[in-house]
């Protein structure tokens, strides 16, 4: 499939996601259409100077949908958007943990592909104020994806790297992985584990604040440098911990972690957090 003269749907276009990744395709070449029902949604469409289509009237002539929608209305959406799309279309959704629970209205003859974006990295040089001020991705800060066919052939690879490189952009690489594996990055990897630490850190420092003299522009002072250090030595390998440092973490780790934290990467606790985050009572995978 080639991208020239595409024609891409944006499902959800004043959501969020919606904004984001309109604004990226905004700048193409393609025609493409912002379908939005929410009121508070459609003016936000209208605002950006964008027109706003009835789902209806587009769907089933694009080649693209892209569902910038919740994650819980995604069995909804493609409950109703899928049997009105042209053989050979493509269902882009941006986050795999409906594909994983099953809840996709899946038709024979669709494309179905999942991609998420990596968010620019901790560890990006960034060169302009435009890209320190990007701190999500998708306007100037290079990031990566990770995507999944969840219906069609390898085939199909080429052509979505391009409309994910561009809702995203600018991409530095796509990389592939399986739905569950996807699943597993997002959200056990990113989430669970990534998002729940950034707040923990958050939490220790206004308690370190409470326990202490001290006010939280001095121990921010002290502590974000020491964040980042850690970040680069764990990660990175730039420098070794010190004996002392390596003994206090050591004794974190026992005072904080529970010894038995990987089994998260267990499928039966990926569907309870998936099933929780989707609020229904079961995956049905």
């Amino acid at each position: 499939m080639s991208t020239k003269d595409l024609k891409v749907a944006v499902v959800g276009a004043g959501g969020k996601m919606g904004m984001r990744v309109s604004d990226n395709l905004a700048k193409t070449d393609w025609t493409v259409y912002y379908c939005e029902t929410g009121e508070a949604g459609k003016q936000r469409v209208e605002d950006a100077g964008r027109a706003v289509t009835p789902t209806d009237d587009v769907i089933g002539d694009v080649d693209v949908a892209v569902l910038a929608v919740p994650d819980v209305a995604l069995e909804t959406v493609t409950a109703d958007v899928a049997p009105k799309m042209k053989e050979g279309a493509m269902v882009l959704t941006l986050d795999p943990a409906a594909a994983y629970a099953g809840l996709l209205t899946v038709r024979e003859g669709l494309d179905y592909v999942v991609a998420h974006p990596a968010h620019p990295s901790v560890f990006l040089e960034r060169k302009t104020d435009e890209e320190y001020a990007d701190t999500f991705g998708g306007i100037a800060a290079p990031q990566y994806s990770v995507a999944a066919v969840q219906q069609g052939s390898e085939d199909i690879k080429p052509f979505a790297e391009e409309v994910i490189s561009t809702i995203y952009g600018p991409v530095i690489k796509v990389y592939w992985a399986s739905v569950h594996d996807l699943a597993v990055l997002e959200p056990t990897l990113n989430e669970t584990v990534g998002c729940m630490i950034g707040q923990f850190l958050k939490d220790v420092m206004d308690a370190t604040v409470k326990h202490t003299d001290m006010d939280l522009e001095t121990v921010q002072a002290m502590f974000f440098g020491h964040i980042y250090i850690a970040l680069t030595n764990a990660l990175r390998g730039s420098n070794p911990f010190s004996d002392a440092c390596l003994l206090a973490m050591d004794y974190g780790r026992e005072a904080i972690i529970k010894p038995d934290w990987e089994r998260i990467f267990n499928d039966d606790d990926l569907d309870v957090v998936i099933a929780k985050m989707l609020k229904i009572d079961a995956v049905r995978r």
